[in-house]
């Protein structure tokens, strides 16, 4: 990395509030003193993926079982519902050891962090849909992964799933037996196997990739950090009231959601300034631009506007470079709009006043924000189909031509 890279990843990690003062190394350099495990072996994640869960995915697809267990998967919802009997027994022994939280889970901290997304869902829609949603697409190596995978013959449905683990995990039952983040986690997390078997032998992801198997444990981290640890600090930035207690049970639940998706406990940070000193390593470097990634965030973009939320394009471009940057936005030909810019950057915060009750004046535009929150909270959380549950299926090939 040169120095003028340097510099540009420090000040579109500024700009998004993902880097502190320390410059980016490729190498990996966090020490495991600062997980949850408290030590570690210091090998680079970028080379470790799911020993678990890959070659039991492996032997599925190619014993060609996973029709079956996707037929059998539909009725497993709940995190209270029995493993399907149709499930193949080394799949059953294999989530009968994974699908539950692990012994350092904090009962008290995870009922707290959905208390505290219920409180806050108002932000959490924006910077989940506009801000980590169009985040993924300028984060090449997912942009590609979804593209590529057959998912991306679909791009809107695609797209509309490309965000919703982290509403899910802000459901406020999440955890719970009547909830399904746990289920929707180990769903997930054989989808990301099925994937790694299969994308490389996609000639039109192998042409772009720059690894030879797609989603490491440190490709996990970054969206973790575009989802979680973006959105603490811009909660913080936006000057969102928050007790310390509600940003530990926040980052509580996270650390619980990657343990989910197969993250060893060394790669996870234990506090935010851990998170924010991991995601400065492996984040803020890797944003850019990608023939794929403009795709999807045309799309993404394309799925808001097809709500009415009573404001225009303009308006939903210059909100996603208030939230990540005109960097990002530049990369990704949004076209500017001053006048909804000034709006953006002088109204929201008040509008944050006003909703937080530190105001008793609401901005003139309340009702244009009001409507454009509820706007984004139909099109993200609909998923162009349900709002009870994100429909999740293994993939048997890759994207078609």
């Amino acid at each position: 990395m040169t120095n003028l890279d340097r510099r540009r990843a420090l000040s579109l990690g500024a700009a998004l509030g993902l880097v502190g003062v320390a410059a980016p190394s490729k190498a990996w350099a966090w020490a495991a003193t600062d997980s949850v495990a408290g030590t570690g072996t210091a090998a680079d994640p970028e080379y470790i993926w799911d020993s678990a869960t890959d070659p039991l995915m492996v032997s599925l697809l190619e014993n060609g079982k996973v029709p079956a267990v996707n037929t059998a998967m539909a009725g497993w919802v709940d995190n209270r519902d029995a493993l399907p009997s149709a499930f193949p027994a080394e799949l059953r022994a294999h989530l009968e050891k994974y699908n539950k939280l692990p012994s350092w889970a904090d009962p008290v901290k995870l009922a707290r962090a959905a208390d505290f997304n219920r409180r806050k869902d108002t932000y959490l829609f924006m910077l989940y849909g506009l801000g980590s949603g169009i985040m993924s697409t300028v984060i090449p190596r997912e942009a590609r992964s979804v593209y590529w995978s057959v998912g991306g013959a679909d791009m809107k449905d695609r797209a509309a799933k490309t965000f919703t683990f982290g509403y899910d995990l802000s459901q406020l039952d999440a955890f719970a037996p009547s909830g399904q983040f746990i289920v929707t986690a180990n769903k997930t997390r054989l989808v990301h196997a099925a994937v790694r078997h299969l994308l490389p032998q996609s000639p039109h992801w192998k042409a772009g990739a720059d690894q030879a198997i797609p989603i490491s444990v440190a490709d996990i981290l970054v969206t973790f950090h575009s989802l979680g640890t973006f959105v603490h600090k811009k909660l913080v930035d936006w000057k969102i009231p928050m007790s310390k207690a509600d940003e530990e049970a926040f980052l509580h639940s996270w650390q619980v959601a990657i343990h989910l998706l197969g993250v060893p406990a060394e790669y996870i940070p234990q506090t935010w300034a851990a998170a924010d000193a991991q995601s400065a390593q492996v984040l803020t470097p890797i944003l850019a631009p990608t023939p794929e990634g403009l795709d999807l965030a045309e799309v993404l973009l394309g799925l808001t506007a097809e709500i009415d939320l009573g404001v225009t394009r303009g308006f939903l471009n210059e909100f996603v470079r208030y939230a990540l940057s005109d960097q990002v936005g530049d990369w990704l030909g949004l076209r500017r709009d001053y006048a909804a810019a000034a709006l953006v950057r002088t109204v929201w915060p008040a509008f944050i006043l006003f909703r937080e009750g530190l105001s008793p004046i609401a901005p003139t535009a309340f009702y244009v924000f009001d409507q454009f929150l509820r706007g984004v909270a139909m099109a993200f959380l609909n998923k162009g189909s349900s709002t009870t549950t994100t429909a999740i299926t293994i993939p048997t090939g890759n994207r078609p031509g």
